[in-house]
């Protein structure tokens, strides 16, 4: 049996890279598929793999502007040349679910979320486009969008990394999924003494509602450190100013993992599909003052559902008024002991690396029992 391993792109390191390099920790021999590439963006765990790319890898500045090729996505989607395999597992957020795959060839999709800026988030992501950017954009997006739900059908069997975006794949390709939380690095975690500042880590883009929890540290005179880098950063500096806000910039992981275990909590006010970066938090023994909608509600338990064995604390609202009053109720829990950093590290290790990998053995040789052939015979508890 013949198997591939394909991303939407390995550009900058996150948590799809990480699940692409876990699921390819389970097929040694998988070849890797991607429209575009760049160094750094290549897992360790996939460097030595043999790797192939789209035509795209040959435009320049692609690397640096894939997201503007939105337009040829299905063209290079479709020219990646997946003949010959038996078993193709795509990992995907993007347009990679649109491979062309033999016939008889299984595809399993492990789905990040179907690309929001196609469905759910059209409109916002279109106003914050410039006129010409936008202008391309609204020309042809309902051409990929249509190519997308024929491309779905083509998939054999869906895999969600969260409720929240199997909901979404069933009313965007109208497809059922089974939910497979993506993995965590448990073996990095670290405890130390938290301190009184708190934290927001992850890229510094718009969704991320970076700018709400600055403003709201800043009105209730709290300390604040940015891990992260991102087109967003210069713009966030400014509106920080003198304020008592620090900018960390993209830091190392060992670095990043030192700074959740210092923090009072994290504070995270994105409408994530899932969220890694709550987890990474929790492991340390921290709380999370999150945003209570998406991919939070199964990744935080909140105090306000479920009162015992809480690991955080949910606001309404992406309004700054409703981050101040979650850190505010936060403080009131926290100093009263409600928060127990055992059981916060023992609630992230429900994600921890090897149940991800079990689960993604165990659905995949439900589906095709062949596969044990070609698959590892253990599971690394270090991925």
């Amino acid at each position: 049996m013949r198997v591939a391993i394909v991303h939407h792109w390995f550009v900058t390191r996150g948590g799809g890279e990480r699940v692409a390099e876990c699921i390819a920790s389970l097929f040694p021999e998988a070849e890797i598929f991607t429209l575009v590439a760049d160094a750094p963006g290549i897992p360790q765990g996939l460097q030595e793999r043999r790797l192939h790319t789209s035509f795209l890898q040959r435009i320049p500045l692609a690397r640096n502007y894939h997201r503007h090729m939105m337009p040829l996505y299905p063209m290079a989607t479709e020219g990646l040349d997946l003949r010959g395999f038996d078993l193709v597992i795509s990992s995907d957020s993007g347009p990679v679910k649109g491979v062309r795959v033999d016939a008889g060839a299984v595809h399993l999709c492990y789905c990040h979320s179907p690309m929001r800026y196609l469905y759910d988030g059209y409109e916002t992501y279109r106003a914050q486009m410039g006129s010409v950017t936008r202008a391309a954009f609204s020309a042809t997006a309902g051409r990929v969008r249509a190519w997308d739900e024929r491309a779905a059908q083509r998939v054999s069997y869906f895999i969600a990394n969260s409720e929240y975006v199997a909901d979404r794949i069933r009313r965007c390709y109208g497809r059922e999924s089974v939910v497979i939380h993506p993995p965590i690095d448990l073996h990095r975690a670290c405890v130390a003494q938290p301190e009184e500042h708190y934290l927001c880590a992850g890229r510094l883009v718009g969704y991320k509602r970076t700018e709400l929890m600055m403003e709201a540290c800043v009105r209730l005179g709290r300390k604040l450190r940015i891990a992260g880098a991102g087109p967003e950063e210069s713009r966030l500096r400014k509106l920080a100013g003198t304020a008592d806000v620090s900018f960390l910039g993209e830091m190392t992981t060992e670095a990043l993992w030192q700074e959740y275990a210092k923090c009072r909590a994290l504070l995270f006010a994105a409408d994530e599909d899932f969220g890694m970066v709550p987890l990474e938090a929790q492991a340390c023994g921290r709380p999370v003052v999150a945003y209570g909608a998406g991919g939070s509600l199964e990744t935080v338990r909140g105090l306000d559902v479920v009162k015992d064995r809480a690991t955080g604390i949910y606001f309404a609202e992406q309004t700054v008024a409703s981050v101040m009053d979650g850190i505010l109720q936060f403080e009131a829990a926290d100093d009263a002991g409600r928060f127990d950093s055992a059981e916060t590290q023992r609630w992230a290790a429900e994600f921890a690396t090897p149940v991800f990998l079990r689960r993604m053995r165990e659905f995949i040789l439900q589906k095709i029992p062949e596969a044990a052939s070609v698959m590892t015979p253990g599971i690394a508890e270090t991925m």
